[in-house]
């Protein structure tokens, strides 16, 4: 059957199944997922173990090493990458890309880390598999409370999360900022050495008091009656009047020997600010398949109402609306469309007349609806990439209707009737033209096939593209001869139509072409080869910046700072952005430039909110800002003035940098050197980072291990501690009880549960070693530690980082603006390929960051 002549003949027909594709279009635009970025799988999940007190070396050598050595098992793994620090392992586990299902693969990871876990030290805390951690919180609510304390906040907070999750389009809700509680008991160390009683002593005296155990129950023949004693601590005061035996048969309550109070963890693993202000963030991940637009008005709707009944001096808002910035996408798409159909429609009206404009211009709107309908079927939803690819498609898919209105006119010109016009222009063009759609839906193919987070992410550009260049094809062999028939009003041509000057110099061309074949060839070459010459000037870039006017600041201070000292250098930043910054939103309605608001995020990352950003683990010396601003050419201006106050800054390391496109990548400039010794590994990379500093463009040259950490070592003397009857246990539970507190007990208020904390008043104030009391288990008699123990000041490392079982150094580089990292990598690699054949055997190197990825991209 002849699908144009009954597209043609039966008119009704088709123009009612037309008007049914159209409206299907439409509710399935309608009813389309919609989100920022397209999904992608994560193939990476974080195996993390702590051992408290255990320095970088000794979680390597007795955690990491034994968790690898069992995970690298597995034929499914890609890379290998550890972190050991003090007390805390973190292993990250990447899967190699063309594997798809991960339920089963992650399975097999947590019985390898079961199986390990036998061989582990007592006293291991885990280990814990991750498969979660890579959601993307689009969303991000602020939340400030002047004059209430941080506990009130962080109820309210909680209230707000239990709100939110009642929306359907939300996965979760995580609260940002929010600090530890703890009940603390503080202790003189001289009052306890003269009332003969240890800090484990007071510990097993409030763990026996705070008790939530049954006593069973009594049974008589018509029920059953639960027995429940008393003994939970109701009140902070319960606390205090505990009863405490002292040795010489004396009961006295405990707020008389100790100061019982309730706090926070101090130093606060996490701190959060906005706009200056200390306060929480939460921020909100969106279920998968769901709307982020209708996500973004239920959030707003739930706002506005928790906002109205908000006490006054709380402040709850929206920081970040990605629902807001989807919507702008498709707005601009939409715009985008109908610039199209009246450009074409302008277009084919000058050329070719009314009516022909109006046929061709009428193929735009309808194969974008058809291809609506498909987009579903095909795994696509509305995102940046799939609207890049059908703003793409708005200049490729009118030339179908073109080629085939054009030769249904020259045909009826020619005087055959409209009908047979339109069959004869079909039959003759519906395979050229299905090839050379085919062609150009193919140039796009190689980002569909490619195996990795890349190909994923870039998917939907093969198959949007294909899909609309199929629709129009289809349409222009159907809908377009219907229109031509309907609409057109050909006159018959008498004379050489070909007989103008624009003929007769493409006829004069042509002919000089085909009698002198080479030398039209060697031009084509010649244009050829110009051309390609001319990529030199392209910038070569993994993924481009985004347009949100949005940018983030990546502050990381020498390693081991304390949180309160990166806190005071968040503090100068803010308040340079506070007093020059800072536009309130009248002024940003007038056309004043500027940040419209901020959030800091001191000893934890920010939320991943977009799928390009990545942040840090959590650690003392690390703070990231998320800065607003009025638009994306004053983010730039922002950026440039941001890193001039933070080059002012002693020991401060700043990223500050617009938001990315795309999958993570990392720093755009890495090089990792592996090995066994760190001392080669060093002396390596200090040669690489001293070039990098000679060439253009690389700045904030650092290495992902930070400078070297102190410690104290507390040498008993075994001869001295036996005479005095104190063992090393003695020794640790002593200075673990004086400096960082000692866990007891549990305070349960409602659904919290808060740990009580026996600590020293030497936690609070700076002493020496040698004024501490140890107390011995086995005589209950307290001596002072310098009679036991000599201190010795040791450096370490901050932290071991390993990459396949093997040591490895990461130099890391952020990139001046206007330099791409190819152009610095393509003076680094063989500079590295000289070097690297004089290093000892067992080292070597490679290249990562956006190299990497962009390798990784074409490989595949």
């Amino acid at each position: 059957m002849d699908v144009t002549r009954f597209a043609v003949e039966r008119s009704r027909v088709t123009v009612v199944l037309l008007a049914a594709v159209a409206i299907f279009g439409i509710r399935s635009y309608l009813a389309m997922p919609r989100s920022e970025d397209p999904g992608f799988l994560i193939r990476t999940a974080v195996v993390q173990t702590q051992l408290p007190g255990a320095s970088p070396e000794r979680m390597e050598q007795l955690i990491t090493d034994k968790l690898e050595k069992a995970i690298q098992e597995m034929p499914e793994i890609d890379a290998i990458r550890s972190t050991s620090k003090t007390g805390v392992s973190i292993i990250s586990v990447d899967i190699q890309e063309r594997y798809t299902e991960l339920r089963p693969i992650w399975d097999s990871l947590r019985r390898k880390v079961d199986r390990a876990k036998r061989d582990l030290p007592d006293g291991v805390i885990g280990p814990v598999v991750d498969d979660e951690f890579g959601d993307v919180f689009g969303t991000v609510l602020t939340l400030t409370g002047d004059g209430f304390d941080m506990r009130e906040v962080k109820d309210f907070a909680d209230q707000v999360r239990d709100e939110l999750l009642l929306l359907d389009d939300i996965a979760k809700v995580e609260i940002y900022g929010a600090q530890d509680e703890r009940v603390f008991v503080e202790y003189n160390n001289s009052r306890l050495a003269e009332l003969q009683l240890s800090p484990t002593r007071l510990q097993s005296i409030l763990q026996a008091r705070n008790i939530i155990n049954p006593g069973g129950e009594i049974r008589t023949p018509f029920e059953a009656i639960v027995i429940e004693p008393s003994g939970n601590f109701e009140s902070i005061e319960e606390i205090r009047r505990t009863l405490v035996p002292l040795p010489s048969g004396e009961l006295v309550y405990l707020e008389d020997i100790a100061e019982v109070r309730r706090g926070y963890v101090d130093p606060p693993h996490a701190l959060t600010r906005v706009d200056g202000e200390p306060g929480l963030a939460l921020a909100i991940s969106m279920r998968e398949g769901g709307s982020i637009l209708a996500l973004g008005a239920a959030v707003e709707a739930t706002v506005q109402g928790l906002i109205a009944d908000l006490p006054h001096g709380l402040e709850l808002r929206i920081f970040l609306n990605q629902s807001r910035i989807v919507d702008e996408k498709v707005d601009d798409f939409v715009g985008n469309l109908v610039q199209a159909v009246s450009i074409v429609a302008a277009v084919m009206l000058i050329a070719l007349g009314l009516r022909t404009g109006i046929v061709v211009a009428s193929l735009i709107p309808m194969a974008i609806v058809t291809a609506f309908v498909v987009m579903p079927y095909a795994g696509v939803g509305i995102d940046q990439m799939s609207l890049a690819a059908l703003i793409i498609s708005l200049g490729l898919l009118v030339d179908n209707a073109i080629v085939m209105a054009e030769s249904i006119m020259v045909a009826m010109q020619e005087g055959k009737p409209a009908v047979e016009a339109a069959v004869r222009s079909a039959r003759e063009l519906r395979m050229p033209l299905l090839v050379s759609s085919l062609t150009t839906s193919a140039a796009f193919l190689p980002i569909f096939l490619a195996e990795s987070a890349v190909g994923e992410y870039t998917a939907s550009l093969f198959k949007v593209v294909t899909i609309t260049l199929l629709s129009s094809w289809v349409l222009a062999l159907t809908m377009i001869p219907l229109f031509c028939v309907l609409a057109l009003r050909v006159r018959p041509r008498t004379g050489d139509k070909f007989d103008h000057r624009v003929y007769r110099v493409y006829r004069k061309g042509l002919s000089l072409g085909l009698h002198r074949p080479w030398v039209a060839m060697g031009l084509v070459i010649l244009v050829f080869l110009g051309a390609m010459s001319l990529f030199r000037f392209v910038p070569v870039i993994f993924f481009p910046d985004s347009d949100r006017a949005t940018l983030t600041a990546t502050l990381e201070m020498p390693t081991g700072t304390p949180l309160r000292s990166t806190e005071s250098t968040v503090r100068q930043i803010e308040q340079y952005i506070l007093e020059e910054l800072l536009v309130t939103d009248e002024e940003a309605a007038t056309g004043s430039g500027g940040v419209l608001d901020f959030t800091s995020f001191i000893g934890d990352s920010p939320p991943m909110f977009v799928l390009g950003f990545t942040g840090s683990q959590i650690s003392s010396e690390y703070a990231g800002i998320v800065i607003n601003t009025t638009t994306r050419a004053e983010a730039d201006r922002t950026a440039a003035k941001l890193r001039d106050v933070c080059s002012g800054i002693p020991g401060l390391s700043a990223t500050i940098e617009p938001l990315a496109v795309g999958p993570p990548a990392g720093k755009p400039i890495e090089v990792r050197v592996s090995g066994r010794d760190p001392a080669i590994i060093f002396s390596l990379t200090e040669g690489i980072m001293a070039k990098l500093r000679t060439l253009s463009g690389p700045m904030n040259i650092v290495d992902d291990w930070g400078s070297r950490s102190k410690k104290l070592v507390i040498d008993v003397d075994g001869a001295r501690a036996q005479r005095a009857g104190i063992s090393n246990d003695d020794v640790a539970t002593s200075l673990k009880t004086s400096f960082s507190g000692l866990e007891t007990t549990q305070f349960r208020e409602g659904e919290d549960l808060i740990p009580v904390t026996l600590r020293s008043t030497h936690a609070r104030e700076s002493s020496r070693f040698g004024s501490l009391n140890i107390f011995s288990q086995q005589t209950g008699e307290s001596v002072p530690a310098q009679q036991v123990a000599d201190v010795h000041l040791v450096w370490q490392p901050s932290k071991i980082l390993r990459r396949d079982r093997l040591k490895t150094v990461t130099v890391q580089a952020d990139l001046a603006p206007g330099v791409t990292a190819t152009e610095v990598n393509n003076q680094l690699a063989p500079w590295l390929k000289e070097q690297s054949a004089g290093w000892p055997l067992g080292y070597g190197w490679e290249l990562g960051g956006e190299d990497e990825a962009s390798n990784e991209a074409n490989a595949s």
